[in-house]
């Protein structure tokens, strides 16, 4: 995986950082994103994010990550926190047993407003400081895997594993954006989800767009067609017809 400020990159993943405050969940950006870390506890409020361009093989991933900076202990997390997002980083303390306590809260909490596809890793942080772990390495893997997570230690101190964290879900968004662009090579059609208005929001390479539904072509910006937020009124479920040669975009099948 490479690092880049400027570089050219084919997609943007948007990933969250969600868990109870003090847990190292900034240190974990920090240390990927900059490599540094801060031993210094006090907290930022409000909603932060950092990016990195990673090459997962020939493909040029720019991984947007958003950190709740502190707004946890307020419970004032917002929707338009998970909105868009695609990946997420629940983490724990594996030195205080009670941060561990919530995180299925914390979990319902990102099914609640997140997409159901969403990828998601279970992170049990501070793995440097062993002898006051307070939460087994099983109890929290048995979680993981009855819930279908993701799962690793990490320490944001010594380094130990904060690539290979933010790395695995990376791969594994990527995996799944690859196997639904082969998809739609084939059925040339993807149902995105709700919309109202005839408008919706459509990830792509620039990130988050707003986009009419009646928009007959555009200049091929890549579309990365992972989700459409849903509006708050119901509606119907249209499905955008994607061409991959010319990046079109259709409210209708296209013609023979």
């Amino acid at each position: 995986m490479g690092n880049g400020k400027e570089e050219d990159y084919n997609f943007v993943f948007k990933v969250v950082l969600i868990g109870e405050s003090g847990v190292g969940k900034t240190n974990l950006l920090s240390r990927f994103t900059r490599n540094e870390f801060s031993h210094d506890s006090r907290t930022t409020i409000g909603v932060e994010f950092s990016t990195r361009t990673v090459m997962l093989g020939t493909a040029a991933v720019k991984a947007q990550i958003w950190d709740t900076a502190g707004l946890e202990r307020y419970r004032a997390i917002t929707s338009a926190y998970y909105r868009g997002a695609v990946g997420a980083l629940l983490v724990f303390d594996l030195t205080k047993h009670q941060t561990y306590a919530v995180v299925e809260r914390w979990l319902k909490e990102l099914y609640d407003h997140a997409e159901a596809t969403i990828v998601v890793m279970l992170v049990g942080n501070k793995s440097d400081l062993s002898q006051a772990r307070e939460v087994p390495t099983e109890e929290a893997r048995m979680f993981a895997e009855n819930n279908g997570l993701l799962f690793l230690e990490t320490s944001a101190l010594d380094s130990t594993n904060v690539e290979l964290a933010f790395e695995t879900v990376l791969k594994e968004i990527f995996e799944k954006v690859s196997k639904q662009r082969q998809n739609s090579t084939r059925t040339n059609a993807i149902t995105l989800g709700s919309a109202q208005g005839g408008q919706a929001w459509l990830w792509g390479e620039e990130g988050l767009l707003h986009q009419p539904l009646t928009l007959a072509s555009t200049t091929c910006p890549n579309w990365l067609l992972v989700s459409l937020v849903p509006t708050s009124a119901p509606g119907p479920f249209p499905a955008l017809w994607f061409q991959m040669s010319d990046c079109s975009l259709f409210t209708a099948p296209p013609g023979p």
